[in-house]
Parts: C-alpha cells; sequence; structure tokens
C-alpha cells in the first residue's frame, strides 16, 4: 500500500461528506475495511488542517497525506494489513463552507445539471469553460468563430496597458445568468462601495470628509491580478462540487492569447506590452465580463477585513470602490499616516494585490482632499477646475452649438455631455441644477 490508488481512495473517502472528526474518521474505516487506532488521529490532523477552509481539492488531500508523518508511519508498520475495502464515491452535493451555509445560491450538483442551467450541451460548457486553455493557445485565437472576446487595448497614461475583454453574445448571457443567480446572492465587505445597488462614488468618499488627514491608494491590474483558480475556489466555498466550481469558474474567467499583443500592440512601449502579455496570459477576470466586477469584489473580502481592522485599530476609517482604497481619520491617524501606508501596501501585496505607488496621495487639511474626483475637504463637491470646464463647454454649446465643442469626436455628444452633468447632480445638486439649466438650452 502507499501507491497514487490508495491515496486517491483515502482523499475521495475524505471529502466525501461532512469535514467534521467523527465523519471523516468513519468514512476512513469503511474505505480501510477495519477501524485502526491511527485513523481517528489523522481526521483530526485533517480537521486541523482544512476544517476552516472550503472544501480542498482531491488532489491537495493526497498530497496532505503523501507528506503525513503518522500515515506514512502506520503504512510501515502495517503494509501488509492495511487494504483498500471500499471505494466511497465523492461528493457530488452541495457542501458549503459553514460561513457560506447562508448564501441562497441555486443547488448545481453535476456537469449535467450546471449544463441544463445554463442552456447549453456539456460539450458546449466545456467549450465555453476552456479549462485546458485550447482556444488561447492557437495561433487565431484572439480572433475568429472559436474565440469567444473581443480584445481592446487601451495605453493608459503613464504607460501601463488596459486590456478590455469584452464577452461574445452567448458566454456573456452565461455570465449574466451566473451573476444574476449566484453571485449577488453573495454577500461582500460593508466597506466596498463599487458596483453595488445603493452605493456610488459619493457613498465611498463620504465618511472621509473633515477628516485631518485623508489616504488615497490605488490598485494596479485589479481585475487580471484575480486569478481563475482563486475564482473557483470561490465557488467551492459556496458549497459546489469541485468539477462544477471549476466549470463555473472557467466561464468566469479568460487567458489572453499571447498572440493578440503581437498583432494589436503596435504603438506600446514594448516592455510595457512584454509585461502585460506574460500578466494577462494567466487565467485571470476579464475586465469587460458582466460577472468580473461582483467576482472581484467577493473575492477582495479577506482583504477588506483585514485592511478594516487595520483601520480601526488606527483610529481610521476605510472604503474601497473598485480599485480606488480610501483611509482617513483624525489627530493620532495623521501621526501615523506614513508607517500606515506602507503597512496597508504590505498586506495588498500578501493578498496578491499591488499598490500603484505613484499614485498614492497622503493628503492633510491643507491641501485638497479628493478621492474618485470628489473633494472631500469640508462636505462632498466636485473639483471646481472640473466644473468650470464643464459649465464652460454647455454655455459654447448654447452659443455656438454643440459641433464646435465636440472635440474629441464623441459618436454621442449629447449623452456624453448629459453624463457629465448627471455626475455634478450627484454630488451636488445646487450646482448640478445650473449645468442641468443650460444643457437644457443647447439646440440639438
Amino acid at each position: 500500500m502507499g501507491g497514487p490508488g490508495f491515496y486517491a481512495a483515502l482523499a475521495n473517502s475524505m471529502v466525501a461528506g461532512e469535514a467534521t472528526e467523527d465523519a471523516i474518521a468513519a468514512r476512513l474505516a469503511q474505505t480501510l475495511g477495519h477501524r485502526w487506532r491511527w485513523i481517528r488521529p489523522l481526521a483530526r490532523r485533517y480537521v486541523a488542517r482544512f476544517g476552516g477552509a472550503m472544501r480542498p481539492r482531491r488532489r491537495t488531500i493526497a498530497q496532505f497525506l503523501i507528506t503525513d508523518e503518522g500515515l506514512s508511519r502506520a503504512l510501515r508498520l502495517h503494509r501488509k494489513d492495511i487494504r483498500i475495502a471500499n471505494w466511497v464515491a465523492p461528493a457530488g452535493d452541495m457542501q458549503p463552507h459553514r460561513a457560506a451555509k447562508n448564501w441562497p445560491v441555486p443547488a448545481i450538483e453535476t456537469v449535467g445539471a450546471l449544463a441544463e442551467w445554463l442552456q447549453v450541451t456539456p460539450s458546449e460548457l466545456e467549450w465555453f469553460a476552456d479549462l485546458k486553455r485550447m482556444i488561447s493557445r492557437r495561433e487565431d485565437g484572439f480572433e475568429g468563430p472559436l474565440s469567444h472576446y473581443h480584445y481592446r487595448i487601451l495605453a493608459k497614461p503613464g504607460g501601463d496597458v488596459r486590456l478590455i475583454e469584452a464577452p461574445k453574445e452567448r458566454l456573456k448571457k452565461m455570465q449574466r445568468q451566473i451573476l444574476a443567480d449566484v453571485l449577488e446572492k453573495i454577500p461582500v465587505h460593508p466597506a466596498v462601495h463599487g458596483f453595488r445597488r445603493g452605493r456610488s462614488i459619493k457613498t465611498f468618499a463620504a465618511p472621509h470628509v473633515g477628516q485631518r488627514v485623508v489616504i488615497r491608494m490605488d490598485l494596479r491590474d485589479f481585475f487580471p491580478s484575480i486569478s481563475a483558480p482563486r475564482v473557483q475556489a470561490l465557488f467551492r466555498t459556496a458549497g459546489y462540487p469541485e468539477r462544477v466550481a471549476d466549470l463555473l469558474g472557467g466561464i468566469c474567467s479568460n487567458a489572453t492569447p499571447r498572440t493578440l499583443w503581437t498583432k494589436k500592440g503596435s504603438g506600446i512601449d514594448p516592455l510595457r506590452m512584454a509585461e502585460a502579455r506574460q500578466h494577462y496570459a494567466w487565467p485571470h477576470l476579464p475586465q469587460g465580463a458582466p460577472s468580473s466586477p461582483a467576482l472581484a469584489n467577493i473575492c477582495a473580502y479577506r482583504v477588506d477585513c483585514r485592511l478594516t481592522c487595520l483601520a480601526e485599530a488606527s483610529g481610521a476609517v476605510y472604503t474601497r470602490y473598485a480599485d480606488d482604497l480610501a483611509f482617513s481619520g483624525g489627530m493620532d491617524f495623521e501621526r501615523c499616516a506614513e508607517r500606515f501606508a506602507i503597512r496597508a501596501a504590505a498586506i495588498l501585496l500578501e493578498e496578491g494585490f499591488a499598490v500603484h505607488h505613484r499614485k498614492t496621495r497622503i493628503m492633510r487639511q491643507g491641501v485638497r482632499q479628493y478621492l474618485a474626483g470628489i473633494v472631500v475637504n469640508e462636505h462632498v463637491n466636485v473639483i471646481r477646475r472640473d466644473y468650470d470646464a464643464l459649465k464652460a463647454t454647455l454655455t459654447n454649446c448654447v452659443r455656438h452649438g454643440w459641433e464646435s465643442q465636440n472635440r474629441e469626436g464623441h459618436v454621442n455628444f449629447r449623452e456624453h455631455l448629459a453624463g457629465r452633468v448627471s455626475f455634478v447632480e450627484m454630488v451636488n445638486a445646487k450646482r448640478g441644477a445650473k449645468l442641468r439649466a443650460l444643457f437644457e438650452r443647447i439646440r440639438w
């Protein structure tokens, strides 16, 4: 005994039901056909290792068994007597983590049930999930009928690169269904204000009004920093069997074909393009998929908890809007602001995120304190320079016609201006009313 089949059989029995010491010991005894004395200590060590986390993968359990000294000692002492008497089928039912037991997510226990739920065939499900990355490895993987995404490369100020990955219609429909029926049923941290009903940039900035010091931090590559294994782990936490969780994670993630960058990356700094090609080649959350914002918020729950605790311990408050992080506090927090920013960046790095250090700002009361384009010194307000520029644009549209002001060539300039006016109305109703009056006078 001790070969791959032996460890696989034990792993199957351990993951087949509840992760309590008694239940695991009983299943191990059933698998081995004998209640060995070392079974319960092994079950106890398993619960200590995996009991407080999500249901682990079977290969992770097998690796645990291979390296367990107690099991190795038992195999050496009873090599001739230990054998597999019964194979226990791995669990196929919903087994949520104890923190997820009240999540009202739909029960999907087999690959066939998942395909039926998404209204596709099992073979189409495998194709859309692309767990073996067959599409991304093709030479024409980023274009043509086999590709699931449309790609657009954007060069950001400062030389960074952003890739918009917009799913095609059938995949987008599946992602929207997962969003509506699964992801929106899972709670996110109270500090999160982005992509949530009833929350906005204004609610993100409001807790930081009138504080002695405000720290603003920005995350680099927020969506692609969240890997497909992390997404699959979330679905396993919700209780889905391993194979179902893998397919759900595959549908919601993407690996960008490397050929995309050589054919569409002209005009981008070669070093930045090489970094982006390496970064996006691994399965990640695609920026442009309807399911990605909710998944990003849920997967960032642990880091939100840690940053909230760090802020509370320092006498500060913490909020997050997507990749924008804000901390603020009074005199005690002001004294340790620099050290706090370093500690927060370390926590983010430990959790798999990177801080855009050039965009980190420590803003005291003597300067303009602003978050996501909103001033928070005394009350939430729009930046005066931006307000004046929009007011001048609207005034010139009234006097000289809107065509003269569409210098950037917006396809729908009216909707563009309406959105900017609505933003000011949300932040400052009085100033927004003045801009709205000008907007209504424009002849379209």
